[in-house]
Order: structure tokens, then C-alpha cells, then sequence
């Protein structure tokens, strides 16, 4: 009788095991791979001056936020997952804890505001970025992304 077939499988197992194992102590230890951090923690919120969106008062510009805490909430009405996190900023804005602040990303102006028309209203003041200016300086590399600035900026 041969054995060599069970070899294979067993080995395979082992080495899944291993890998599984050593998944588990990378959590464990804090050095998950699939965290992914940012370069931007502890640093200064760049400065930017956005021009409103139509009919909605002032642009969104850096300064405003300074000696406050703010979230800062990049969004699209092009973006899906923009829908999903929606409901959690109305939840935020109506609690009063912390201002939200509005950057409209790669948007044509009235499509964000029949979006905000349609979904609700959660920020203080929305600005335009259709260049992606802005988005580029804070490292936003996909929508929704929202920075939470403390009041040192």
C-alpha cells in the first residue's frame, strides 16, 4: 500500500495551519498587515478655500474650522458607498457632537445638491472640489473619507 497521496494533503494542511497561526499572532501582536496606515495622523489639515455649492451661502475654507473639532466629509453624488455612510452623518449632525463639514469631490454642483436634496443635509457648510484639489492635499484616495480635526488643525 502507498502513501505518498496522504502525504500531500497532510502537508498542505500543515502549512495552511502555519499561515493561519501566524495571521492570528500578527493581530494579536498589533502588526496586522491589513491595516493600513496613514501618514497623515499628527499633521497639520492642509489649507484649502473651496467655493460653495449654488444657493448654499459661503465656501468651505480651512480657516473655518480653526480652534474647533470637525469632521471633515469627502463625498460624491457619483458615489455609492457615499449611501451606505449617509444615514451615520445624519445621526452625527442631528446629535450636535461635532460639526461636519462638506467637501463636494469630483461632482458636477447640481448633482450634489439634488444628492443633498434628496438624502438630507448633514453638513454646516459644503464646498466644491471638482479638480480634486483639496481632495489631493488631504490624501483622499476613494469616497466617502472623512478626517476628524482636532482644534490645533
Amino acid at each position: 500500500m502507498k502513501r505518498w497521496p496522504y502525504i500531500l494533503p497532510l502537508a498542505f494542511l500543515l502549512v495552511l495551519g502555519v499561515l493561519f497561526g501566524k495571521r492570528l499572532l500578527d493581530i494579536e501582536n498589533g502588526t496586522d498587515p491589513s491595516l493600513i496606515p496613514t501618514v497623515l495622523l499628527e499633521t497639520p489639515a492642509p489649507a484649502f478655500d473651496l467655493p460653495p455649492l449654488p444657493g448654499r451661502g459661503e465656501g468651505l475654507k480651512s480657516v473655518d474650522f480653526r480652534g474647533k473639532v470637525t469632521l471633515v466629509n469627502f463625498w460624491g453624488s457619483w458615489c455609492v458607498a457615499c449611501v451606505a455612510e449617509h444615514p451615520m452623518l445624519l445621526e452625527i449632525a442631528k446629535s450636535g457632537v461635532v460639526p461636519i463639514q462638506g467637501v463636494d469631490w469630483r461632482d458636477e454642483p447640481e448633482k450634489g445638491l439634488d444628492w443633498l436634496a434628496r438624502r438630507g443635509d448633514p453638513y454646516d457648510k459644503v464646498g466644491q472640489d471638482p479638480k480634486s484639489r483639496a481632495a489631493i492635499d488631504f490624501g483622499v484616495v476613494a469616497a466617502p473619507e472623512s478626517f476628524l480635526i482636532d482644534k490645533d488643525g
